[in-house]
């Protein structure tokens, strides 16, 4: 396999420009597998973003990316990586374990424990770069995943700085609901019979079925087990939350590899978020710097503030006027990348 300079200079010969060749650039963190399999037993799926005039005799800044909660890395996270790596940062996004293109026997299964471990597999890969200095390096989480990037970095002290972007609390949003939705404590006893139920029909079947990952209930509290995370056809009467939804991962960004846009988790996901909350101990991640960031019209804004509210120093808050959540995925003109890149110049 070639090494970076020489597949630059192929890329070069072949008439790309820099921002070309920084697209293409892009290197699979499982060509780590031999050493990642003596420390886990998921093997994690990234594109590794170079600068633009890449140097690999400097040392250069870090910033690991995943999310949202279902997506993939070539979605929402991909953009971010790459738009970073313009501005002068060594970046990874890549795909939780059992999705995407990382590996997980069993597919599509979240885990708190496991998605917040992904963060941390993450800065192993990027800090034994030889071209990246890993006393600066730093995470972003999107969606989902901002509220496992906060509970990683709550643990490891390698993630020098930590944002969030339109973050959601999984825990609270799979077994409280969300806050115009909220559940009861007669649903979620509902919920947990059901998920015990459940388990018996997985380990009779000996294979795992999919169902939703928050579940929610009809009229007369039956739960509503729709497979997919989205339907394949938007109904008319669509809230405005699902069609932006819908927008994104089943119109604009589809990827045949995205929960989101083709599938669903698997049934019993809830499980694990029931006893292990995220965010316990988010409070010990002073006094490195937190940047959250959410959009004025965002149904999540309130969980990104409620994690603010959490937050010691130092820490800041930023609310984008008119964005809502999905904007916040792929919108440029709403993703605020100045105050990303600047943040972490400054504080990497």
């Amino acid at each position: 396999m070639p090494n970076k300079t020489e597949i630059i200079a192929i890329l070069k010969d072949a008439g790309l420009s820099d921002s070309g060749i920084n697209h293409f650039l892009e290197l699979s963190l499982t060509e780590q597998k031999d050493w990642l399999e003596e420390c886990r037993t998921d093997i994690l799926a990234g594109h590794l973003y170079l600068p633009l005039n890449f140097d690999e005799t400097k040392k250069y800044p870090a910033i690991v990316i995943s999310g949202p909660f279902g997506a993939v890395k070539e979605q929402s996270s991909g953009l971010y990586a790459q738009t970073l790596a313009e501005k002068g940062f060594v970046t990874v996004a890549f795909d939780q374990s059992t999705t995407g293109e990382s590996s997980g026997a069993i597919r599509n299964v979240a885990s708190p424990d496991i998605f917040v471990e992904d963060f941390s597999a993450a800065v192993d890969f990027v800090g034994i770069q030889k071209f990246v200095d890993r006393e600066r390096i730093g995470d972003i989480g999107i969606c989902g995943l901002g509220s496992h990037v906060l509970t990683a970095a709550s643990i490891d002290t390698r993630i020098k700085a930590v944002t969030t972007s339109v973050m959601y609390d999984m825990s609270d949003s799979m077994w409280q609901g969300l806050n115009f939705n909220p559940k009861t404590d007669e649903q979620r006893q509902i919920e947990k019979n059901y998920l015990a139920q459940q388990r018996w029909l997985d380990a009779e079947n000996d294979t795992p079925a999919n169902g939703p990952h928050e579940l929610n209930f009809d009229a007369n509290n039956k739960p509503m087990t729709e497979i997919a995370v989205l339907p394949d056809k938007l109904p008319a009467n669509a809230d405005p939350v699902t069609t932006a939804f819908f927008n994104y991962y089943k119109g604009r960004a589809f990827h045949p590899r995205s929960i989101n846009s083709t599938n669903g988790w698997t049934a019993t996901t809830p499980w694990g978020y029931y006893n292990f909350h995220l965010q316990a101990h988010i409070d010990e991640i002073s006094p490195r710097p937190v940047l959250i960031v959410t959009g004025e019209k965002a149904h999540s804004r309130y969980m990104a503030e409620e994690a603010y509210n959490r937050l010691k120093d130092h820490k800041e808050l930023v609310v984008v006027p008119g964005a809502d959540h999905v904007d916040l995925y792929d919108q440029l003109d709403k993703i605020p990348f100045d105050k990303f890149d600047s943040f972490f110049k400054e504080n990497l």
